[in-house]
């Protein structure tokens, strides 16, 4: 998003002390965002890696049983539900940077609504996980894995790993859209009362960057968790 040098210079109640104008203001707070997702990137990423590591040396294939226990039609949905939310934040920001009011109002509700649902869905995968005695821990069930009786001794042992990670990093996940939708209800209340206009939408741009980089991280966890032992 460029500013430019007119309207960067505008005096305006929002700028801090130490920018000196709203671009060299918006530059640093998205730079301090990226910055923050690279955090995040590396802390994900040791997270895949681990799995990916477990995963390949799975002699047993224990890790593949686990997985078709998954509802894939129901991933599959969610993954579009959470992809069209990465479309009306970019709206929001859009509405932002335009000073649109009622569209930033709109579409941050719209996006708080898509979370909600992607959260709904999981939460009912949890469920029938649960249910089906597949939670790691003195609950898990390796009956419900339907077993062969050759399967070696450690078969269930992997396929309890890999729901270890699978919980670990949809809830890590999960834990981070609550986040973000925390968030995004604030700045729509803000931008309801008209905190945000052409010249200030600092924290709608922030807010993007993050929601999409939530979303990014599901684009791997959907194949990872979902699709590759599919047909194994």
């Amino acid at each position: 998003m460029t500013v430019s040098l007119a309207e960067a210079r505008q005096p305006n109640s929002r700028l801090a002390s130490h920018f000196e104008d709203m671009g060299q203001q918006l530059e640093s707070s998205t730079l301090g965002m990226w910055t923050f997702l690279a955090t995040e990137v590396m802390f994900f990423g040791g997270l895949f890696l681990g799995f990916c590591v477990y995963r390949f040396t799975d002699a047993s294939h224990g890790f593949a049983l686990a997985s078709r226990q998954l509802d894939i039609w129901l991933g599959t949905f969610n993954t579009f539900v959470l992809l069209t939310s990465s479309l009306t934040m970019a709206l929001a920001v859009r509405a932002g940077q335009t000073g649109d009011r009622e569209g930033q109002v709109r579409y941050l509700i719209a996006t708080m609504i898509l979370a909600t649902s992607f959260l709904g869905i999981k939460s009912y995968e949890y469920y029938e996980e649960f249910e089906k005695h597949l939670f790691p821990g003195a609950h898990f069930n390796p009956a419900a894995l339907k077993l062969p009786a050759d399967a070696p001794a450690t078969l269930a042992q992997h396929a309890q790993l890999y729901f270890v990670f699978y919980f670990f990093m949809t809830g890590l996940h999960a834990f981070h859209m609550i986040i973000g939708i925390v968030i995004m209800g604030i700045l729509a209340v803000q931008a309801r009362r008209g905190s945000y206009t052409a010249d200030y939408f600092t924290p709608l741009e922030l807010t993007g960057l993050y929601w999409h980089f939530v979303d990014l991280v599901w684009v791997f966890l959907f194949p990872l968790l979902y699709l590759i032992d599919l047909h194994k």
